[in-house]
């Protein structure tokens, strides 16, 4: 993966998982939405670490993170409950 300095791509690449992680969630494939998460929580921190990122870029890609963590709390196969019960 080649990164030409540009913040478009960045923003760009980082957008794109969470546009993944979005549909995953809602159609409700749990396992592809936590592996999209744990991609863009690692994207993420490589762009913040290595000075890719505005601050105010930051402060909202940390909110949306904020926001899917806490949506998936629960998101995983072995919480399901069975509908006949």
């Amino acid at each position: 993966m080649f990164f030409w300095g540009k913040k478009a791509n960045v923003t760009a690449q980082l957008d794109e998982k969470l546009e993944r992680i979005q549909m995953n969630f809602e159609n409700n494939y749990k396992d592809a939405a936590q592996l999209n998460l744990k991609e863009f929580e690692t994207l993420f921190e490589e762009f913040s670490m290595a000075g890719k990122l505005s601050e105010k870029q930051k402060d909202y890609y940390e909110r949306r993170l904020g926001e899917f963590q806490a949506r998936m709390q629960n998101f995983t196969h072995k919480d399901q409950k069975p509908t006949w019960v």
